[in-house]
């Protein structure tokens, strides 16, 4: 090999997680040559650090408090998870960390891989710097699609830089239970991995800053959760922010806006996240380094024809369900505009990521699970609509009561007078994250509520909330 090579493609895709994987594979099978640049393991952030891994710790988690209510099965359930078969669950399918099957996965698609990393060095030029320091230049005839993902973003505080603190990354790859564990954020991946570490022994304390837990969720979601966390055993603590951080005789010690030191063996910070666009290039092409990239309903960059922004780094929607819808409608644009046809940009139409904007599903695989899509209550009468919210108590269903002695949880969804359509969903109970996608259909599908009259749900299932939720709108 030469010191520096230059190889011509269609379509360049920097990062091979989930999202540059699926842009690769449909401009693949549009026949596009696609390059993929990774400076770490092909899957990226999902595979090893976020869903996957945590969905492999709650898994047990969540397993043992269903069962623990359920009769005849809650006496065998009620000792210790076993944190290290948790822990190594957790190993296999995070493959070890190792990446073979899935650059495997990439070859099989005819797309190459780099290793190395990928700085824009102009128009439809990255330049690749490989493990051995060789340079690669790679140049894109159509595309150039940034899909680099997003890292945690940590707070500046004093004491930060000798603290060592988790981030996500961490927190879903540690090999050991901490005893003690801070959690200072009161999102999805705070109140997921406060719910994991407190069921495998640790001791949690939440410390968030805002008035509940699971902010971008309807209010009551973060009350069941925030309840269930405190009767587990967890410190909750709502308004409260952290102020400095030190390592003291091994541990932690958070200090509170209101003086309070909160000791531990580790401390999470799961407060943000930031793009990974600060060493990219960005510069060479009159853009900002460190930003987040604008992009129209087909993720093109604004001002700039031949670059797209995938997934986590357009700031659209920060998950990787909804980073690899774009990089489906990402991949049909690319190949359309490759082939010079007209795209097909109205909402809802195959090159316009339509669902960013009104129907974004998420899972907190918290216990209870709470999940949403659409708009909240809040959100959608601060866009202008005309809407009311139905509420009903998810315990008055059958199926509720089946799958769970006890069972508590509660449905809204949030109806347009105008249209009678659904402008959001929110679920919250053992077992909702399952119910989502009926939710997601009909607020995507915009289905007229007198249509979904008509769709009968199975008795006797926990899905039988849309009969209960269409009659507290009907009797309203």
């Amino acid at each position: 090999m030469t010191e520096t090579e230059t190889n011509a493609y269609d379509v360049v895709v920097l990062g091979a997680g989930p999202v540059g994987e699926n842009v690769a594979d449909r401009t693949r099978a549009a026949g596009l040559t696609t390059a993929v640049v990774e400076s770490e393991l092909v899957g990226g952030e999902c595979s090893y650090w976020a869903c996957m891994p945590s969905k492999a710790l709650l898994r047990p988690v969540i397993a043992r408090a269903d069962a623990r209510r359920v009769p005849g099965l809650s006496q065998s359930v009620q000792g210790p998870l076993d944190a290290s078969a948790v822990l190594a669950h957790r190993d296999y399918y995070t493959s070890d960390w190792k990446d073979d099957g899935q650059a495997g996965w990439l070859d099989g698609i005819g797309a190459d891989l780099y290793r190395g990393h990928g700085r824009l060095t102009g128009p439809r030029t990255v330049t690749v710097t490989g493990p051995d320091g060789g340079e690669r230049v790679l140049t894109a005839r159509h595309a150039v699609a940034v899909c680099t993902g997003s890292r945690a973003a940590l707070p500046r505080l004093p004491g930060m830089d000798g603290v060592r603190p988790w981030t996500s990354r961490e927190a879903t790859s540690s090999k050991e239970v901490p005893g003690r564990l801070i959690v200072v954020g009161g999102g999805v991946v705070a109140t997921e991995m406060a719910t994991v570490w407190q069921a495998l022994g640790s001791k949690v304390t939440m410390l968030v800053r805002g008035k509940g837990l699971l902010p971008r969720m309807e209010p009551f979601a973060g009350e069941l959760v925030a309840e269930a966390l405190t009767e587990a055993g967890a410190d909750v603590r709502t308004g409260t922010s952290v102020e400095s951080v030190t390592r003291e005789n091994g541990g932690v010690v958070a200090v509170t806006d209101n003086g309070d030191r909160v000791e531990a063996d580790e401390i999470l910070f799961a407060t943000g996240r930031a793009p990974r666009t600060d060493d990219l290039g960005l510069e060479t092409i009159g853009l900002e380094p460190g930003s987040w990239l604008d992009v129209d309903d087909s993720l093109r960059v604004t001002g700039h024809d031949w670059l797209y922004a995938v997934g986590d780094v357009n700031q659209r929607a920060l998950l990787t369900h909804q980073g690899k819808y774009q990089a489906r409608i990402a991949g049909a644009a690319i190949a359309a505009r490759a082939g010079g046809e007209a795209l097909l940009g109205q909402p809802w139409g195959a090159h316009a990521a339509t669902a960013d904007h009104a129907a974004v599903p998420q899972v907190a695989f918290t216990d209870p699970e709470a999940a949403a899509v659409g708009l909240s209550l809040a959100e959608a009468e601060q866009a202008g609509h005309r809407v009311k919210a139905v509420d009903v108590d998810l315990s008055t269903v059958a199926g509720a009561g089946l799958f769970a002695d006890g069972y508590k949880g509660r449905a809204r969804m949030v109806v347009d007078l105008e249209d009678e359509i659904l402008r959001g969903v929110t679920l919250v109970g053992p077992g909702v994250g399952e119910l989502i996608h009926s939710a997601t259909i009909a607020v995507a599908g915009q289905v007229p509520v007198g249509r979904l009259w008509h769709a009968v749900p199975s008795y006797p299932t926990i899905s039988e909330v849309w009969l209960r939720l269409l009659e507290a709108y009907r009797d309203a």
